[in-house]
């Protein structure tokens, strides 16, 4: 069965159910108006009559909105509780049920048309036709019927779909509201995953280097304890304090990459000038700020560069690299470029974190790296 037979299946069913719905809607209807107009007879009875008949009003609209996703593959955006809301479903309620009698009463026209069109057929072939043109003219009216009755029924689901775009999805800045909660739980998440990421890269870091040395001068000590030779012991204890400085560096290594104080005591330029010295290729620093950034903007910025350039020089097989940091109108653009082979995704390893870390700053971050080079990443910071 193709798609086309299998969306006119569903439409079919979604309308045959919109009319069983709507009847009982009629009814609500019908109830929830005697039901009000007692209040005017009876004031101090109106909370006591507004919360029935609002609780079975979304009771109805959640029916319908779960219709509307399975069978017409709308689906809206949560329209939550309030007297504001519960009056626009009680308003779709009003309106919906006219809508969804007119969607059935198309399908039983079409249904018409098409049982004339099987009884003339039916008859043409079983027995003699004596007027001829009765039965042309059933078949043409049967066709038109046919006809119509599509039309309507398509008729009936768009505006459908209309109203319930119109009536039961949130109010503009409510549905901006619900957008942006809903990228701050992506970016908060993506955050944790982020931190996550950089504990098990410190602690691999931890484990693989300074651990390991500790490991190595502790083992060199105790033979040096152990030994009676003292030229051999003053060996040992030379190797030992050599193992010490080369622990000292990894730790100062780790510790950078955790957090360089230069970006609390200097700023930004001065942090990028670290990046700058430790790099084994020529990597060149291009610093358009002119005012203090804020901390949280200043620290993405800076691991943005580091983390990128320590990727180049592991991965690219770059002989230079270009960095530019400048603001425009309270945006901080991170710009970093490399001569290397490319190929860069944004799903890798290490550029899966940096993303996090700038969505979390309601920032964009973009890559460009065709295969064959070269490379290009922006990340975009706001920091008004």
């Amino acid at each position: 069965m193709n798609t086309a037979v299998r969306g006119g299946l569903r439409l079919v069913t979604g309308l045959v159910l919109g009319a069983c719905t709507a009847i009982a809607e009629l009814i609500f209807v019908l109830l929830a108006g005697l039901l009000l107009a007692s209040v005017r007879v009876w004031p101090r009875g109106r909370h006591a009559v507004l919360r029935p008949v609002r609780k079975a009003g979304r009771w109805l609209v959640a029916r319908e909105r779960a219709r509307l996703a399975t069978f017409h593959r709308i689906r809206l955006p949560p329209l939550y509780g309030g007297p504001e809301n519960d009056d626009r479903a009680l308003r779709y309620l009003a309106l919906r049920w006219p809508l969804g009698l007119l969607g059935g009463g198309a399908l039983g026209c079409l249904l018409v048309g098409i049982g004339t069109e099987f009884f003339v057929m039916f008859g043409w072939l079983v027995r003699e036709v004596r007027h001829p043109e009765d039965l042309a003219l059933t078949a043409l009216g049967g066709l038109l019927l046919s006809f119509l009755a599509v039309q309507g029924v398509l008729g009936a689901a768009t505006w459908e779909a209309g109203l319930a775009t119109r009536l039961l999805s949130p109010p503009q800045q409510e549905e901006e509201l619900l957008r942006r909660i809903e990228e701050l739980f992506t970016s908060r998440t993506g955050m944790v995953d982020a931190v996550h990421d950089e504990r098990r890269r410190i602690e691999r870091d931890l484990h693989d280097g300074v651990q390991q040395r500790l490991v190595a001068l502790g083992m060199l000590l105790g033979r040096a304890r152990r030994s009676d030779d003292p030229h051999r012991t003053s060996v040992l204890l030379r190797q030992a304090h050599e193992e010490s400085q080369r622990a000292l560096v990894d730790l100062r290594e780790v510790a950078w990459r955790v957090y360089p104080a230069a970006l609390d005591e200097a700023g930004l330029e001065a942090a990028l000038s670290t990046v700058v010295d430790r790099a084994p290729i020529p990597v060149l620093v291009s610093h358009y700020v002119m005012r203090p950034l804020p901390r949280a903007v200043a620290t993405v910025a800076y691991f943005v560069v580091a983390e990128t350039v320590t990727n180049t020089i592991k991965h690219a097989e770059a002989t230079k690299i270009a960095v530019t940091v400048e603001e425009m109108e309270g945006v901080l653009y991170v710009r970093i470029e490399d001569n290397g082979k490319g190929g860069a995704t944004p799903e890798g390893s290490g550029l899966v974190g940096l993303a996090r870390r700038v969505a979390a700053l309601d920032g964009t971050f973009t890559v460009r790296s065709p295969s064959g080079g070269p490379t290009e990443i922006i990340a975009e910071l706001p920091c008004a």
